[in-house]
């Protein structure tokens, strides 16, 4: 996806870690999260930079997948230049822009809890593109929407305002799946990318990011505009989520009746390949 969660990934590509650690990898972008989880569930991908929800849909849906470790992901609720709303509380009745029944849901509902209101206290227009929410947000078609770096960093260019953030809640949904069938199957390719990846966080840890930002906006699909603006998330190497995260998750979904039980850490967690 166009968010800061694949730069690692694109990272690791064009620096060659990948070739070095003996295994070829092919990155497949996409912009919704829709597109994405078919392709996941068709068979074409092994596995995907994804969250904790789609998780437990693919799982209560029959098709087995499993979490191999978070990413750094950051979501923030934006509101456009022209809304004058100072707090959570002032978006009372107001359209906020967001993807069904995903990540982006599930922080949207945390921001409006931890802001004093209910999730139903505000009108949920339902975008899945992102490229699209963050058109409709900086055009003024709807007072807010919920955004993906570096989608926000642009929003925040064009004059808009950051309320709330997974970041500043200290929340971290955002994971790296892998088809049950790949974690049997390519046990040792999946090893030799988590040690790949790692060489890419070293490598954004400490080159400056203007030696990078060109291959970014040429193959992460980031708009151009994020040149001079994009602020990068702290990059961690590759480690298993908390079970509290995947708990709140779990019982969020459950709380809307969208998955028939709750599932455990064991169940939905498989961290032998970042131990």
């Amino acid at each position: 996806m166009p968010d800061v969660d694949s730069i690692p990934f694109i990272i690791a590509q064009e620096k060659g870690y990948f070739k070095e650690e003996g295994i070829e990898v092919t990155i497949s972008p996409f912009k919704s999260a829709v597109d994405r989880d078919s392709a996941l569930q068709s068979g074409n991908l092994d596995g995907t930079i994804s969250d904790m929800l789609a998780v437990a849909f693919a799982k209560s849906g029959g098709f087995d997948v499993t979490i191999t470790s978070l990413t750094s992901g950051s979501y923030k609720l934006v509101v456009n230049q022209n809304e004058t709303a100072p707090t959570i509380e002032e978006l009372k009745g107001k359209d906020v822009a967001i993807s069904k029944n995903t990540i982006i849901e599930y922080v949207t509902d945390r921001i409006m809890i931890a802001g004093g209101l209910v999730p139903q206290d505000i009108n949920k227009i339902f975008i899945p593109q992102i490229p699209t929410r963050l058109e409709m947000l900086q055009n003024g078609k709807i007072s807010a929407a919920t955004l993906p770096e570096p989608m926000a960093t642009i929003a925040v260019k064009n004059g808009g305002r950051i309320l709330n953030s997974s970041d500043q809640l200290g929340i971290s949904p955002g994971v790296m799946i892998f088809t049950t069938k790949a974690v049997g199957e390519k046990e040792k390719e999946i090893r030799a990318m988590y040690r790949a990846y790692n060489k890419a966080i070293d490598y954004l840890a400490h080159e400056p990011m203007e030696n990078y930002i060109d291959v970014l906006i040429e193959k992460g699909g980031f708009p151009s505009s994020v040149k001079g603006a994009l602020v990068l998330p702290k990059y961690q190497k590759a480690a298993a989520p908390k079970g509290k995260d995947v708990e709140e998750c779990m019982k969020w979904l459950q709380d809307r009746q969208l998955i028939p039980k709750i599932y455990s850490f064991q169940e939905v967690v498989d961290d032998r390949f970042v131990r």
